[in-house]
Parts: C-alpha cells; structure tokens; sequence
C-alpha cells in the first residue's frame, strides 16, 4: 500500500495537516442523532483506527489524538501518525501541555472541528484531573452529543465509563472515577495482566462497581447511546464480556464477536 506524505507538520501545540482551520470546517453535522464510542482493551493500531474511521461515515475523516494520559509523549505522537499514514485519514495531535503563545486556537474549536477523538493510554487518574481542569470533560461531551465518534484504548477506553480499575497510583491496581458517558464499569487488559481480572471480579462481587464491559488487548466494542451495537477483535482468543453480580458471585458473559484484518 503506498504511504501517504504528510504536509502541513507545523511546530506548534495542534499538530495536523493544511492548517489553519477554516470557518467552514468547524461546522459539524448534526444529522444523526447517534453518540458513538469504541473502545479497545489494550492500545489502537492500524486495524482499529481503520474500523473507527468507518464509523464517521466520512470518507477522509479527520481525527484527532490525545495524548494527555502520556503527558504528550513525543513517542507516542510520532506513533500515532505513523499507525495513520497508510490509511485513508486526516490525522491531528491536540497537546494539553501547551502554552498561548504556539496554540491560537481554543480547544473547543479544535476538537469540535473533528470526525473522531482517539484518547491514547497511560495514567487515567492524572488524565482526568488535567481534562477538568482545562475543560476537556465538558467539551468532549459536546462532541459525543454531536455524532463525533469518540476512541480509545487501555486509559483511553476507561475514560468513557463511570469508573473502573487503574494501575494510576503506586502499589496497587484501583479504582478511578470518570466520565460517565457509558454507564457502568469497565476493565481493560482483561487478559493480558494477570491482576485485573480478579480484581474487576472482587468490586463487581462487593457491588463497589457497577456492572460493566471487560475487553482483552485485542478486542474492541462499538457503542451507540449506551448500547452495545458489535464486537469485533483481531484474533479469535481475543473477546469482550459483560460481568455482573448474581448471588453474591461475579460472573461474565463473553458477547458474540466479529474478526477483522
């Protein structure tokens, strides 16, 4: 597949192609009534951002990332454009470790004049303090209002729920409250460290969390509103499951998924 060159890469905060932004492209459209989010157990590669691009019906989305969870790593940007450039995007870098002087745009502007957010992994708890502070939260619920498809995978999936568990502070993996735009808990890695499933059992079990979504590394799960619409993965040992309590006992049911390459 040929790779695509990228232009525009400019020094400053918000990173993308042929900036400035026109008037013209801070208008969203509002035609769907549907609030979208996909979320994936571990970090996004090529095969997911690809599916998320299709949910924006677009036919060169632009989507932006946030690498506030990693304090804006400049490895983690680079990644970011590196998984986009054989694909049929336009992607974007909105920096919250930034000064007035390189970023004239607000950040509502920024992220509003988008057709997907992918927030990237790293320490929630810090993420989320940093996103109210700047007003993030609530800009990002304006966009999931308006039909934005919103992403992300690890602290970049834990973001959307209501709470779930976090290796954000030192010893010990627990709990972090969030956004809550998809009720509920959730649990990432659920396969691949050996201390969250267990775990995510024990709050579900005491009822310290609420039922909930768990997804493996590579699995993946498309909602619309709070429902799920599909599941998809990249292998067949991958899944995503549905856990709650019963009698006292935490137990899962794994949803019927879909492989895609």
């Amino acid at each position: 597949m040929k790779r695509r060159k990228f232009i525009g890469i400019t020094s400053t905060t918000f990173v993308g192609m042929n900036l400035p932004l026109a008037a013209s492209n801070m208008s969203i459209s509002t035609e769907t009534s549907k609030r979208k989010i996909l979320i994936f157990g571990g970090g996004y590669n090529a095969t997911f951002i690809r599916y998320m691009a299709g949910l924006t019906g677009k036919p060169m989305p632009r989507l932006c990332f946030l690498p506030t969870a990693s304090a804006d790593s400049p490895f983690g940007i680079a990644n970011w454009f590196e998984t986009c450039a054989p694909l049929d995007v336009k992607p974007f870098v909105q920096r919250l470790f930034i000064s007035s002087y390189n970023q004239k745009l607000s950040f509502e502007e920024v992220l509003l004049s988008m057709d997907g957010i992918v927030v990237g992994g790293g320490n929630t708890l810090n993420m989320m303090a940093i996103w109210k502070a700047q007003g993030i939260d609530t800009i990002l619920r304006q966009a999931w209002d308006k039909g934005i498809v919103l992403a992300g995978g690890s602290a970049g999936s834990l973001c959307w729920f209501e709470h779930g568990t976090t290796d954000s502070r030192p010893k010990d993996i627990s709990k972090v409250e969030c956004l809550g735009f998809i009720k509920g808990s959730h649990c990432p890695h659920y396969d691949s460290e050996p201390t969250r499933r267990p775990l995510y059992h024990s709050y579900i079990q005491s009822k310290q969390f609420k039922p909930g979504y768990a997804c493996d590394d590579q699995a993946a799960i498309y909602f619309e509103d709070n429902e799920v619409k599909k599941v998809v993965a990249l292998r067949e040992e991958s899944n995503a499951y549905y856990v709650y309590e019963e009698n006292g006992e935490a137990k899962e049911r794994k949803l019927v998924k879909e492989i895609i390459k």
